[in-house]
């Protein structure tokens, strides 16, 4: 009789194959954009195209998922700044590590406004990220550390902004982005100054494409 204890099931194949395409489409994605194919993905990760699709029904849930990764870092950096004493040094923190991951990954700016954001799980990851990045902000604001008005969504929507100056320089310069980082907290821990002449923003919705 042949010993099956050892031989994975259905199900262990699943998560594996999974775990290969969203491996091998991050990858993908982030070296060259959205404009990936399915079929490439799945040469990659070595599987059938078939099986990506078993996954996957469209490259927008694909997409969806990959985005849902990253929000999830995001938001797991936010969270473990929240206990920190230094409320300005957490927000430096957080805002160098979102930086840092769009600087890393060509595709997650492009995926910004897509039908891929109209998935309930990545509707639910952007609110928590707000909730996050609200939470270290208010921290800051009662330090002193910060400008009084500024907002969780001041700072989502920074790491975007300092990410798209820096885009036209990435190539030759990577590290660009981090000059851009250093105006923006100047900017936000100005002292002395009184409220900005504009309303913060309210909180982001679908329709917002300057999402990080």
């Amino acid at each position: 009789m042949t010993d099956r204890t050892n031989t994975p099931g259905p199900r262990a194949d699943m998560v594996r194959n999974r775990r290969l395409l969203l491996g091998a489409a991050t990858a993908a994605f982030a070296e060259r954009g959205v404009e990936v194919s399915m079929g490439e993905i799945a040469q990659r990760a070595g599987v059938a195209k078939g099986t990506v699709f078993r996954h996957f029904a469209s490259k927008e849930d694909l997409l969806a998922a990959i985005t849902l990764q990253m929000l999830d870092q995001l938001i797991h950096a936010a969270d473990s700044l929240l206990e920190a004493d230094d409320a300005a040094e957490a927000l430096r923190e957080f805002m160098t590590a979102g930086v840092e991951v769009l600087a890393a990954d060509r595709a997650f700016c492009e995926v910004i406004g897509r039908p891929s954001l109209q998935h309930a799980e990545v509707r639910e990851a952007i609110d928590r990220l707000c909730d996050a990045a609200e939470a270290l902000t208010a921290r800051a604001r009662e330090q002193g550390a910060i400008r009084s008005d500024i907002t969780g969504t001041d700072v989502v929507l920074l790491l975007g902004g300092i990410h798209q100056t820096a885009a036209p320089l990435l190539a030759a310069q990577p590290q660009a982005w981090r000059r851009y980082l250093e105006l923006a907290l100047d900017g936000l821990s100005a002292p002395g100054t009184g409220a900005l002449p504009h309303r913060p923003p309210h909180r982001l919705h679908l329709t917002d494409t300057a999402l990080p």
